[in-house]
């Protein structure tokens, strides 16, 4: 039986939760935990009402190695789906260890303390999940995780080498609030106010962040958005592991609004991380905003517009060169309508549940730690199309592609 443990209650939590329900010849047992309960008997009630599955809940301390592991145990679970807070996933790796349960998260590692993420933490656990027999795959959300898949097709199907790299993360949504982020506050704000980086010429290259941007026309009438260069994880892991690339950039669409807010937020405190004393209690001001930030999992009620997320890759086929664009569309209404949350959430849960459902049926289960690029993207992508992420490719000049026009 293909037991299942999610941590984490969260907007992304409720997808997966949801998402696993939905495929009850590859997921059995489903137990869903994180430290509050109450979201998850919540998120519960909401799986039954739509699929008519019951899932387990518990409460769990998903710093707590031992913990955990116990509750792995419990509940039987051959798999467990990170779906926490990046800080928590070395944690969690530990914890599958002693229990002897295989890992999948969606975002990579990084400290409390420091506003740093990067793969090295959890590339240092492939010796010993290899030695205990054990699977753990890293970063199976959109971006990362489809990204990188999109990016090994072309390579497999389109390119006999790939030299260029630009992925687009645009959210052509409104939420219709003041200011809220589309998910985890803590999280999104750390990524967005940390310095640039981009790989260029067999390096990472600094820049100040959200130092260079330009619009962006998205395809399909999503519209035309500012696009901000900025760093993320995947710019990492595929860079060391297809070696032509030359160039390789993230970009991310920000509305003037949301920009002119973070901008107060930070001239103001908000957004630090360090402690500081409030009414003798220390506090992490980052912390003490996102409690009081609408909640990104209550966004779908009143969120409409589409996300619009892809890659412009270039290179060579047969000594020619070439150029496409990979991307999929979502619309938030029929997220909200299918699931009850809104496409952010659905873009990141959704490839979670494929890739637990690609490990559980063994096509990308192997002993180690690895990356999405590191698999056959073919089955993943096929399911991509099955489970409602459908995805488009358009032949570029490389002229567009440069460009970043892709209409």
């Amino acid at each position: 039986m293909n037991d299942v443990l999610i941590i984490g209650a969260g907007g992304v939590g409720h997808v997966v939760a949801h998402k696993c329900a939905m495929v009850p010849e590859v997921f059995g047992r489903i137990t869903l935990a994180s430290r509050t309960l109450s979201k998850c008997e919540a998120v519960a009630h909401g799986v039954k009402q739509r699929t008519g599955r019951t899932i387990e809940v518990a409460q769990v301390d998903a710093d707590d190695p031992a913990q955990t592991a116990a509750l792995i145990r419990r509940s039987g679970a051959r798999l467990l789906i990170n779906v926490a807070l990046p800080y928590q996933d070395l944690a969690l790796m530990d914890a599958c260890l002693e229990a002897g349960c295989d890992y999948l998260d969606t975002a990579n590692y990084e400290p409390r303390d420091v506003a740093k993420f990067e793969y090295s933490w959890q590339w240092a656990y492939q010796e010993r999940f290899a030695k205990a027999g054990l699977s753990a795959l890293l970063g199976s959300g959109f971006d990362p995780g489809v990204t990188n898949v999109f990016t090994a097709w072309a390579l497999k199907h389109h390119f006999d080498e790939i030299h260029t790299l630009d992925i687009i993360d645009v959210n052509g949504g409104n939420h219709g609030k003041a200011f809220a982020t589309n998910f985890n506050p803590e999280i999104n704000i750390r990524e967005v106010t940390a310095p640039c980086r981009h790989f260029e010429d067999g390096r990472f290259v600094e820049t100040p962040p959200m130092s260079l941007h330009q619009p962006f026309t998205c395809p399909d009438g999503v519209g035309t958005y500012e696009i901000y260069r900025m760093y993320h994880e995947e710019l990492e892991s595929l860079a060391k592991h297809i070696p032509t690339l030359r160039r390789a950039q993230f970009w991310m669409s920000f509305s003037p609004n949301y920009l002119k807010h973070l901008e107060v937020l930070g001239n103001v405190g908000m957004t630090r991380i360090d402690p500081v004393l409030y009414n003798g209690v220390e506090i992490i001001p980052l912390q003490f905003l996102k409690a009081v930030l609408p909640d990104p999992g209550d966004l779908g009620k009143s969120t409409k517009g589409r996300t619009c997320i892809g890659n412009v890759i270039t290179g060579v086929r047969d000594g020619r060169p070439k150029a496409l664009y990979i991307h999929n569309i979502c619309d938030h209404e029929a997220c909200f309508a299918e699931v009850g949350s809104q496409a952010i959430s659905y873009t990141t849960g959704v490839p979670a549940m494929i890739g637990a459902k690609q490990m559980l049926e063994g096509t990308w289960r192997k002993p180690g730690v690895w990356n999405m690029e590191q698999h056959d993207p073919d089955p993943f992508m096929a399911d991509l199309n099955a489970h409602g992420l459908p995805w488009s490719v358009t032949e570029l000049t490389p002229q567009q592609a440069e460009g970043l026009q892709v209409v």
